[in-house]
């Protein structure tokens, strides 16, 4: 089958006329996540429990067997079962090691896992009340598995601002689309921007489109309430200074070690970065990889955000300890009674 663009997908859902087998490759977690939940709105509110289910492929017991199991399962009352797919890479790219895992040539592609066959088995006759959806950053192309869903899966690519994986990238078309991404974002903000700090976050981001929507959701957030952006207030979101170890905090946290987390916040602080920006950069967080990894702890987190905004805006205490408190909240700490009490 073609690849399938994003509204295709999204046309389809509205539609209620799905296709049995979704594969969404690409680095483009924000609109990928944004799909994945646009899928499993196919299941309405009071039956999510029984007939969505979110499995993530790098757990521990999760094989290609216990997914097409759960994709087998019948869902309650007429209507479909979602069966969301994250990680995927794991079975659309496993590592292999050494020369040992080799795939001989005249089998170029076949997976050596002894538990593969049944996920392709699947993929050849697929539930037709489940809607099977993989999720992953990229795949082997040579594999079996992938050749199989070519041919009946919608594959749908998130490569960002490149045109597609290992596609020839034209720097100045990128540069373009990424300076119409930030203009349309700011103008959905209610602001304006300048062209010259617009093309400054567009530059900076190059063809990596994760660093682009961090940047921009940075200076939003630093910008809120102001109707016009300027070249100094973007050069003070993603100057050299506040741009070194850009994600040392949230990878941390998403390690869930608090101590790394801490100190990294510190530098990061120390060496000029605005309070507003980091708390910017720990939103998108919470948004775009805590809600992939760990959805119950959503709730929590965006209320300690929420909290700390507040706390940032009347002066409810010094920056560095709400940060830092905030900080130990999205690595699992509890509050402390001082905070409860704040």
């Amino acid at each position: 089958m073609p690849v399938a663009s994003p509204a295709d997908l999204r046309k389809a859902i509205a539609q209620r006329s799905p296709n049995p087998i979704y594969l969404i490759v690409g680095d483009d977690d924000t609109q990928i996540s944004r799909l994945a939940g646009d899928v499993a709105s196919l299941v309405d509110d009071e039956l999510r429990a029984f007939n969505a289910e979110r499995i993530y492929a790098t757990d521990r017991g999760v094989t290609a067997a216990t997914i097409v199991e759960s994709a087998r399962m019948l869902p309650m009352m007429p209507t479909h079962r979602v069966v969301v797919v994250l990680r995927a890479e794991r079975l659309l790219k496993p590592k292999r090691k050494g020369k040992a895992d080799e795939i001989p040539e005249e089998d170029a592609g076949e997976d050596t896992r002894p538990d593969a066959d049944a996920l392709e088995e699947y993929v050849k006759s697929p539930e037709p009340q489940t809607v099977l959806v993989l999720v992953a950053s990229d795949v082997d192309r040579t594999r079996r598995l992938y050749k199989l869903l070519q041919k009946s899966a919608h594959i749908v690519e998130c490569w960002g601002l490149k045109p597609a994986k290992d596609a020839r990238v034209d720097l100045r078309q990128v540069a373009r689309e990424a300076d119409r991404l930030v203009r349309q974002a700011v103008t959905e903000a209610g602001q304006q921007i300048d062209p010259a700090a617009s093309r400054l976050i567009a530059e900076r981001a190059g063809t990596d489109i994760v660093r682009l929507r961090g940047d921009l959701e940075r200076l939003l957030l630093y910008t809120a309430g102001k109707p016009r952006i300027t070249v100094a207030d973007t050069r003070e979101v993603v100057s050299a200074e506040t741009a070194q170890d850009d994600w040392a905090v949230t990878s941390a946290i998403q390690r869930g070690d608090a101590a790394e987390a801490l100190r990294q916040l510190a530098l990061s602080l120390e060496s000029g970065a605005v309070p507003y920006m980091v708390l910017g950069q720990l939103a998108w967080f919470v948004r775009e990889k805590l809600a992939m990894t760990d959805p119950r702890r959503v709730p929590d987190a965006i209320e300690a955000l929420f909290r700390t905004d507040i706390d940032l805006k009347s002066s409810g205490g010094d920056p560095r300890v709400l940060l830092e408190r905030l900080v130990m909240e999205l690595c699992g700490g509890s509050r402390t009674p001082a905070a409860r009490r704040g």
